[in-house]
């Protein structure tokens, strides 16, 4: 076997060397393995380049969807920028109103306070007036009875009582008001109890209680009654002060 391979050899180089077409017949049929060869690896080559370019087109795509959604959020992004701008101007539009409704009402309760301020000072005006006025009818009128008493505001450390005076007799105590209901009955007693726990120095043997009022509510005057308090007015005795002195003459036999 040996010798067949190396006869066979030793033939073709011979051939190779004496037969020009044989050579030319070796030589192109060497180039056409080459090809086939080179062939195969331009194909393979090819199909890694195919699959490399068909993996940069998915990539691509894959970018392409990407950047659509960046763009979708982006215009998302630009909308509720938009509504956000819009809900500011109208938040902004709603300050200034309320601004310029506070600046009114601001305004109003300025001129409001204004107004109050001048009516508490009329108010306080008309009171001292009234106060002033109560102690001189209510010493004249016990003039008219021949009862002689200085009448004053007393001052105590826990209450003032617009009304009072004394004589060695008698003691008046009382409030005056421009109006007024039961309770400044309730008050015109309490300052009397007072008195009579804490300074009974200040009473005397006969108590006159009394109101000097201009607007008094209805029930207030039948109240006064039943409690013997003085209650009237420069033009008018509602509770007249010749019952209240009556009783209390009556009340001492």
């Amino acid at each position: 076997m040996r010798e067949l391979s190396a006869r066979i050899k030793k033939e073709m180089i011979k051939l190779l060397k004496e037969d020009e077409e044989f050579r030319y017949t070796i030589a192109g049929l060497m180039g056409i393995q080459d090809i086939s060869k080179g062939i195969d690896r331009i194909e393979e080559e090819q199909r890694r380049l195919r699959e490399d370019f068909n993996k940069m087109l998915q990539e691509q795509r894959r970018l392409r969807e990407d950047f659509n959604k960046m763009l979708q959020e982006q215009e998302a992004m630009r909308e509720e920028q938009r509504r956000l701008r819009e809900d500011f101007n109208v938040l902004s539009q709603e300050q200034r109103r309320l601004r310029e409704d506070f600046n009114k009402m601001l305004k109003a309760f300025q001129q409001m306070d204004k107004r109050l301020t001048r009516i508490e000072k009329t108010v306080e005006k008309m009171t001292i007036d009234i106060e002033d006025e109560a102690r001189s009818f209510v010493r004249h009128k016990l003039m008219e009875r021949g009862i002689s008493v200085d009448v004053d505001v007393l001052k105590l450390p826990e209450a003032e009582i617009n009304i009072y005076g004394a004589n060695k007799e008698y003691c008046v105590i009382g409030e005056a008001s421009i109006r007024a209901g039961l309770k400044i009955l309730d008050e015109i007693v309490e300052k009397y109890e007072l008195l009579a726990r804490k300074y009974p120095n200040y009473l005397r043997e006969k108590i006159i209680l009394v109101l000097y009022v201009l607007i008094p509510v209805p029930e207030l005057i039948k109240e006064a009654e039943k409690r013997n308090i003085w209650v009237f007015k420069a033009t008018k005795e509602y509770v007249p002060l010749d019952k209240v002195l009556k009783r209390l003459r009556e009340e001492k036999t």
